[in-house]
């Protein structure tokens, strides 16, 4: 028990001379390297400011007018619009395949574009033919290989018809890629690669209506101009 009671005190002591130390040397009494608290401003709640975000830039009215050769304003800057439309005929044996497409663009930022287009295409194999209809919107990506010449890449999406008994609407997709080549002023020519998916009821039975799908690929030329 004694040599308990002797180990407790050495211990003691052992632990009182380094806080004696730090006392002699710092007045305030502080333990660590911390402040006082009376030289600290009070303790208050703090909402940091949110940093500003970037936004797209329009022009005034949202179109640019006048756009092309002779103007400050290229194709594929924001708020150039573009109109016009494109074509394709495809034949093959017994396949006769024409498509139109009217269509509006506008450029909502630099190189990117959003497109309403509209698709008439009419099919004919033999004897059999129909008509189907496409309304899409396509957003698009622009890339200037020069001043002259684009490539471009898009995604349309909208609703299809079959002009069938029982086919009806339906969905559809149509990606695009292809090039754009100024003309004269203010004239694009676009050729380009497609391909459209598009959904109808294809037959009905007791349980309901089958899902049939329609798929076709061609290569269109395209001619718009910008406003």
């Amino acid at each position: 028990m004694k040599n308990f009671k002797k180990i407790l005190a050495i211990a003691a002591t052992m632990t009182m001379l380094p806080l004696a130390a730090v006392a002699q040397n710092n007045p305030d009494n502080t333990i660590g390297e911390g402040q006082p608290s009376s030289t600290l401003p009070p303790s208050t709640s703090d909402d940091d400011a949110a940093p500003p975000v970037a936004a797209p830039v329009t022009p005034p009215g949202g179109v640019v007018r006048q756009a092309g050769i002779g103007g400050q304003t290229a194709y594929g800057r924001a708020g150039v619009l573009e109109l016009g439309g494109s074509a394709f005929v495809t034949r093959a044996g017994k396949l006769t395949q024409i498509n139109f497409s009217p269509s509006i663009g506008w450029f909502f930022m630099d190189n990117l574009q959003l497109s309403a287009i509209l698709g008439i295409n009419y099919s004919k194999v033999g004897t059999s033919s129909n008509m189907y209809f496409n309304a899409l919107v396509e957003p698009s990506f622009h890339i200037p290989f020069s001043q002259q010449a684009f490539g471009f890449l898009g995604l349309g999406m909208g609703l299809s018809f079959v002009d069938q008994e029982n086919a009806g609407a339906g969905f559809a997709l149509a990606p695009r890629m292809g090039a754009n080549i100024m003309v004269g002023r203010s004239g694009i020519l676009t050729p380009s690669l497609n391909v459209s998916y598009s959904t109808h009821a294809a037959q009905t039975t007791p349980a309901g209506a089958l899902l049939g799908v329609s798929v076709s690929y061609g290569i269109g030329m395209g001619y718009t101009v910008m406003w």
